[in-house]
């Protein structure tokens, strides 16, 4: 019973990870109906970058993490003012297929400057694990998990109260009606890639501390879609909901599968059977806006 425990805390301390990157997605297709597939690839960037100023340039820890912040809001700029906005006004497959091209581009860069091997982050927090309900946790962990937490209830205040979280609000239902009220929609998509670059990073800071980082870690983005299925495209409850499924049931199932069958790799294949399963069951997710079209 205290194995399969242990698996549950792991999975929530992952899955809220992959609620923060979820978030990420959820804010792009919110304000602009675009799915970014270079999120992932955001992760490993901002990932890498407070990797470089805290080893590389022996910058400290916490100064090293707000100049990720403030790298992973200029790249958001960049992305959105160079790449996406000329594409205002085109079909949105040709803007999914650009976000697939700049995955290709970011991870080659990232190989480029970092290479391919595995890099350590130096340890920030105390190694001595922390005993809850008699198991031990690692402080990183519990960090990771707080963390995540308190970012979701941020946004989700930002989103509820701020006049900019109800401008974004307001253009995802209806772009025509928030430009029509002097909304600046492409501010708000601009603003939109910021938040979702700066979630990003933030999520690739923490799972530096906790596995290390290479170059891999941008396919977190496609481990992470199926909890934005699970949870619907447009909602942030669903998002956070729907990273800590995933993230519990990949650590239950492959725990479960090499306890009772000695199999190993269900962790990769888990989240995409519930991935097909959703889509088959409910497609708009478990809190995604249900679309019905009269013709």
């Amino acid at each position: 019973m205290e194995y399969y425990l242990q698996l549950v805390i792991n999975g929530l301390v992952v899955g809220s990870i992959y609620s923060l990157v979820a978030l990420g997605f959820v804010i792009i297709y919110k304000a602009t109906k675009v799915v970014n597939f270079a999120q992932g690839e955001l992760v490993m960037a901002g990932a890498y970058v407070c990797f470089s100023l805290t080893v590389q340039f022996q910058v400290p820890f916490l100064a090293a993490f707000l100049m990720t912040l403030v790298f992973s809001v200029v790249l958001g700029l960049a992305i959105e003012r160079l790449v996406l906005r000329p594409l205002i006004g085109e079909p949105i497959i040709s803007v999914i297929m650009v976000t697939v091209g700049l995955s290709s581009v970011l991870k080659a860069l990232v190989q480029l400057l970092w290479g391919t091997q595995l890099r350590a982050y130096p340890q920030v927090l105390p190694q001595e694990p922390v005993f809850i309900a008699g198991l031990p946790v690692s402080p990183v962990y519990i960090a990771a998990f707080a963390l995540s937490a308190v970012l979701f209830l941020v946004f989700s205040a930002f989103f509820k109260y701020s006049r900019l979280g109800v401008a974004m609000r307001a253009t995802a239902l209806d772009q025509q009606a928030a430009q029509s009220m002097g909304i600046g929609i492409k501010n708000i998509f601009a603003l939109s890639w910021c938040i979702a670059a700066v979630v990003s990073s933030i999520g690739g800071v923490i799972l530096g501390n906790i596995n290390g980082i290479n170059s891999q870690l941008g396919h977190l983005g496609l481990k992470v879609f199926p909890a934005v299925i699970l949870g619907g495209l447009d909602s942030l409850l669903g998002a956070a909901l729907g990273g800590l499924i995933i993230g519990v049931l990949e650590n239950v199932c492959d725990g479960a599968a090499k306890d009772l069958f000695g199999l190993g790799g269900v962790r990769e294949v888990a989240a995409f059977v519930v991935l097909v399963v959703i889509l088959m069951i409910r497609p708009y997710g478990l809190f995604g806006t249900k679309q019905i079209e009269r013709v």
